[in-house]
Formats: C-alpha cells, structure tokens, sequence
C-alpha cells in the first residue's frame, strides 16, 4: 500500500481539500484499493507519515523535511493535481 499526504499549514481546510480532490483522481484511475491518502498540518507532519506528499508551492520552503514532496502551483487545480498523481502513480508502479 502506497501512502500519499496532503499538508498546509495547518492542517485543515486546503489540506483535507487536497485529499478529497487526490481521493477522487485516485478513484477514476482505478487504483484507490492501491492508496490510502491523509492529510496533515505541515509542523506535525514527518517524512515516515507518507512516501509521497502534495503542498502547495508557497510552502515549499517549509516543506523540503518531508522527502518526496510534488508541489503545487494552484491547490484548486484539479488538471495540475491529476498530472502529479498521475505521475506519482507511475513512480511508485502502481500503473
């Protein structure tokens, strides 16, 4: 199982926006059995929380810590989040 995080900084509303919108993407590829996906708040999150994590580009330097991190420009930007998971889903072998 491949676990993917989504984290702003604090944990709440554009985080867990991120997570429902990488659910869904998830969903329509046919791999949400392959995935679990969480949100966090940027100062609690840890690298061994998830192999692969989305945060918007403004906390890029906030967010290095975290390992495999895929940054997004636009968090409402369901075109650009479907490129990143797309891609994520490709690294990680799951299409």
């Amino acid at each position: 199982m491949v676990r993917f995080g989504a984290a702003c900084g604090s944990g709440l509303g554009s985080s867990f926006m991120v997570e429902m919108n990488i659910q869904t993407i998830l969903k329509e590829m046919g791999v949400n059995d392959k995935v679990t996906v969480q949100h966090y708040d940027l100062s609690s999150a840890s690298p061994s929380d998830a192999d692969v994590w989305f945060v918007g580009q403004d906390l890029e330097n906030s967010a290095g810590h975290l390992g495999d991190v895929r940054f997004l420009k636009s968090i409402i930007d369901m075109k650009e989040l479907r490129e990143k998971v797309t891609q994520a889903c490709t690294d990680k072998g799951l299409i």
